[in-house]
């Protein structure tokens, strides 16, 4: 027998199948240490997540090509016209709405691991469709298609990564799994630059851009097969064997690697294996779900109204289109620095108040970025605008994802998150009534606006988290 198997019989001796509840499986992934085969784990669902970035950010990226190829305009002549960008912006978080609050439940019924593989392939067999359309109408179809299964995804990787994680580690794991996601943003923008103004092989560079990107589909098996199923997800539907064997596997490999005895469980609190949709609408979660409505109905405003109109507004200062693409990607760098900056602190620091701080920071560069007109400052207030949206981005994924309990997070943060993608839907058209009529001083003056009602919506009531068990914040 080797090493690896006489540590998986020694586990399950130390927790036979019969007391795996829901609260030990809990408690025994808490006190792992952070070892090589845990970040690998949060490293595999960023891949993932990467490419689901790639996509959900190309928006804004792509918008001037699709302006230049005539099937979309800058503005339109209504509030809610759909033959401009604002429209090609609402298809997508319309599909994300739809994806978040109607098809969110889907991960907590069928599983992280299959539905973080479903979505994946759903989003990028939609873009691949949408790269060939040549009219409005299909452009926006399939954009709306696509917005779908990347709402599945964003909800089950939240899930997936907050019940894999020991607690002291969550903070961390969501920092740099934003980073390899933020990654992404950087890319699309440079090759946005290099493929918008030109048209290889006949073909529009922004289709290019789009394709590119459906490469996600050759590494989701990959990533499939090297992620386990949540233990938490199985031992919650009665799979108490298999929660047993995919812990007791992941124990022993982390114990392997220590080469220090585990430290004793946590008394494991008390757990019902039921949830429903009324659940979250009762103490202690009514207050929570109210909060995060509020947050998620304005929280977008700052981060998307820069992400997707940053090329669009640059532009409407006077900016030539290949001279915003570049001062774009330049911006697009800082992406991923913000949570990678945060990866020391995001367990040090409580998490509520990080966001409320970044939040703070996007009102304050906003207004800065809104009354530049050199080149070098509009990089400079663009790059520190971006890293606070990032650093809000990473730390309230993982904090809704910590207000639920295993039972109903998916579900739960799916219903939250959707009111985000919605606020975008409607906030997109505003934003372009905005630009038009008080340009870019005016977009953030809103955007400065939205970040106040963040920082009183999660500074007034939300709870602490930091550092604490998933299922003692659940209650």
């Amino acid at each position: 027998m080797d090493r690896r198997a006489r540590y998986t019989v020694q586990v399950l001796k130390s927790h036979p199948a019969s007391s795996a509840d829901l609260g030990l499986i809990g408690a025994r992934l808490d006190r792992l240490p952070a070892t090589r085969t845990i970040w690998t784990y949060v490293l595999l669902l960023s891949l993932g997540g990467f490419f689901e970035y790639y996509d959900l950010f190309f928006t804004g990226y792509i918008a001037p090509g699709l302006v230049q190829s005539g099937i979309l305009t800058t503005t339109t002549p209504g509030l809610f016209g759909t033959t401009g960008i604002a429209g090609f912006v609402a298809a997508m978080f319309s599909g994300l709405f739809i994806g978040t609050a109607v098809f969110g439940f889907v991960a907590d019924r069928f599983g992280r691991r299959s539905i973080f593989t479903f979505s994946l392939l759903w989003y990028t067999a939609a873009s691949i469709a949408m790269a060939f359309q040549r009219d409005v109408f299909g452009l926006n179809l399939w954009r709306f298609i696509a917005g779908i299964g990347v709402g599945v995804e964003l909800v089950t990787i939240d899930t997936y990564l907050s019940e894999l994680v020991p607690r002291e580690l969550r903070g961390r794991a969501f920092a740099f799994n934003a980073t390899i996601q933020f990654c992404a943003v950087p890319v699309v923008a440079l090759l946005a630059w290099l493929l918008v103004p030109i048209a290889p092989l006949g073909l529009d560079g922004w289709r290019w851009v789009v394709l590119i990107g459906a490469a996600s589909a050759i590494f989701v098996w990959w990533i499939r097969r090297r992620v386990p199923e949540s233990p938490r997800w199985l031992a919650q539907h009665g799979r108490i064997e298999d929660a047993e064997r995919v812990l007791a596997g992941l124990e022993a490999r982390v114990l392997a690697e220590s080469g220090a005895p585990l430290a004793a469980p946590a008394k494991p609190g008390a757990a019902s294996t039921r949830g429903s949709f009324i659940e979250i609408w009762q103490a202690p979660y009514l207050r929570r779900t109210v909060m995060l409505v509020v947050f998620n109905l304005f929280q977008t405003v700052g981060f998307y109204g820069f992400s997707n109109w940053v090329p669009t507004l640059l532009i409407a200062r006077g900016i030539a289109v290949t001279s915003s693409l570049q001062y774009t990607f330049v911006i697009a760098i800082a992406a991923p620095f913000g949570p990678l900056l945060a990866v020391t602190l995001a367990d040090k620091l409580e998490r509520k108040w990080l966001i409320v701080a970044a939040a703070f920071g996007i009102a304050l560069f906003g207004m800065l970025f809104g009354q530049m007109t050199a080149g070098s400052l509009l990089i400079v207030f663009g790059v520190l605008l971006t890293v606070s949206n990032n650093i809000l981005s990473f730390s309230f994924h993982a904090y809704q994802a910590e207000l639920y309990p295993t039972r109903v997070r998916a579900l739960a943060v799916g219903f939250v998150y959707s009111w985000s993608r919605l606020s975008v839907v409607f906030s997109s058209f505003v934003i372009a009534f905005f630009l038009d009529r008080f340009g870019a001083g005016g977009v953030f003056a809103l955007i400065a606006g939205s970040m106040l009602v963040v920082m009183l919506a999660i500074g007034w009531l939300g709870p602490r988290t930091t550092n604490l068990a998933l299922e003692t914040i659940s209650g």
